[in-house]
């Protein structure tokens, strides 16, 4: 693939349409994750699913999220040495092919490593998307073009819950990852035949050795959070061990990172204050979101017998409220400054995850809409004065590597998030529905004692006499989506301190000697 010549004033001819079709490429990888999330609960059905555990439906997350935090840099790298084009279309192949592969899983492992080999297409896929955003759009139109890409993405979160939904209606649980392969397709014709071929001149350097210790820590301590949970203690070798080796290897990873004049992921720049305020606030509330999103789905699915479909639409005024006050937030961001308006979201956000707490089997679906769409718009104005802060605290030349930061934690933080709230749900549920189990066969209780769903599923083996464990099991999942409701919004409780703490006030306005070209974010 030969690179096109783009005049960096004018741009290119057809920039609009490219960035259409990477706006397009970019709905698969995103769309995918807010499916998952409807299509969990049928996925840990025995009958028509794969029968997965608990920790197993978070690996099917987090091993997706894990390989594409861990993969980021290293193919932002390799695009800008071989070619933006050329790395998109091969990140579009592999999602599909893994897609595919996902969708005819015949057990949860195959699942796992089928989503990671997803991650390894997502992560060659993101950071080409704005690298050539970067290279055909002049200064002057970039953050406007930036600015439609982000509501692309908004858009895929806003339709990704329903369509889920309607999928796991009409079809089997794996069509909610085959709707990917006619995307990708589409994509890769789109890209072969509009998308010009570009390079950095001057790329940076690869960094093998902190690729890996980042992914071999980053899985080490996710699997003992999780192995943690599905055992109910932290106690057990099986938990410490990997959990210590994991921090261990990190420890190793930022040594090594401190050392090397080329890192991935430069950790100094956590010593600005500033800085490490807005990534850490952005680090917290995906943390919050994604381990919330596992909970709600079985709260709404099971404990409220919504169906996928009802339960996707229910996620809606959520994602609308995204939709709505997203690009609005830079205004008021403008208006009311960094500090204040991020620590009043954080504070919003924190109520929100605090309320699931009051939640039960009769709570007013009214009053959760209404909790989803002041949660969705709180979170709308936090990701603007974050991406402000980092972007006054770094010099011009560092905004690339900003970015990529941030969306490496918000990955890493999503993954914990599920792993650790996971744990925390999945360990109060085995305490809680222990009792009722009594009596039961050894290997039957620890399965029912699992999850929700495999309650659910040892009381219709059972017949007449597993009824009598429904209304238990309703009641353990309750009590511990309320202990995990509580745990997640002290982790935001402790990022309102930090925001109110670091985070930079309101700027003053820039004089017209003072512009500079807007940064890619």
């Amino acid at each position: 693939m030969r690179d096109e010549v783009v005049d960096p004033n004018a741009g290119h001819p057809r920039r609009w349409g490219i960035l259409g079709v990477l706006v397009f490429s970019l709905l698969a990888v995103v769309l995918d994750n807010t499916i998952l999330n409807v299509a969990m609960k049928t996925i840990a059905d025995k009958t028509v699913g794969l029968g997965a555990t608990q920790s197993e439906l978070e690996w099917a997350i987090n091993s997706y999220t894990l390989v594409f935090a861990g993969l980021l840099f290293t193919f932002g790298v390799i695009g800008d040495r071989t070619g933006r084009k050329r790395m998109l279309f091969i990140g579009m192949a592999l999602f599909g092919l893994a897609s595919l592969a996902s969708a005819y899983s015949q057990d949860p492992t195959q699942l796992i490593f089928a989503r990671a080999a997803m991650g390894i297409g997502g992560a060659a896929i993101m950071p080409a998307t704005l690298a050539i955003i970067s290279n055909v759009f002049p200064p002057g139109e970039r953050g406007k073009a930036i600015g439609v890409w982000a509501g692309g993405v908004g858009l895929a979160v806003a339709i990704g819950p329903i369509t889920g939904g309607l999928l796991i209606q009409h079809y089997w649980w794996g069509s909610v990852f085959l709707i990917n392969v006619p995307i990708v397709i589409i994509a890769m014709i789109l890209i072969a035949t509009l998308v010009p071929e570009s390079r950095d001149p001057k790329p940076s350097r690869l960094d093998p050795v902190g690729v890996l210790l980042s992914i071999i820590g980053l899985v080490a301590v996710v699997y003992g959070i999780i192995r943690g949970g599905g055992l109910g203690t932290v106690l057990s070798a099986e938990v410490l061990v990997p959990t210590l080796f994991g921090l261990v290897v990190l420890g190793v990873f930022v040594w090594w990172e401190r050392r090397i004049d080329h890192p991935i992921f430069d950790v100094r720049n956590f010593g600005n204050v500033r800085f490490s305020s807005a990534i850490g606030m952005m680090g917290i509330v995906f943390f919050a979101m994604m381990g919330g999103m596992f909970f709600l789905t079985f709260y709404l699915q099971t404990v409220l017998g919504f169906s996928p479909v009802q339960a996707g639409a229910l996620m809606i005024p959520f994602a609308a409220a995204q939709l709505i006050f997203a690009p609005l937030s830079q205004r008021v961001n403008e208006r009311f400054g960094a500090k204040l308006s991020a620590t009043v979201s954080m504070v919003v956000v924190t109520a929100a995850l605090a309320s699931y707490a009051l939640m039960d089997q009769d709570t007013p679906i009214v009053l959760i809409e209404v909790i989803f769409f002041v949660q969705g718009a709180a979170m709308a104005n936090i990701m603007p004065p974050a991406t402000t802060a980092i972007m006054e605290s770094l010099p011009r030349e560092k905004a690339g590597v900003g970015s990529a930061m941030s969306n490496t934690v918000r990955q890493v933080a999503g993954a914990l998030g599920v792993a650790v709230l996971g744990s925390v749900l999945s360990s109060n549920y085995r305490g809680e529905i222990t009792p009722s189990l009594a009596g039961l066969p050894a290997d039957v209780q620890h399965t029912a004692g699992e999850s929700i769903v495999q309650t659910m599923g040892v009381a219709q083996s059972l017949g007449e006499k597993g009824q009598a464990l429904i209304k238990p099991a309703f009641a353990a999942f309750v009590d511990g989506m309320h202990v995990t409701a509580l745990v997640s919004a002290v982790i935001a409780l402790v990022g309102v301190a930090v925001v109110a703490r670091w985070m930079p006030g309101k700027t003053r306005p820039i004089t017209q000697a003072e512009q500079k070209e807007p940064a890619v974010v």
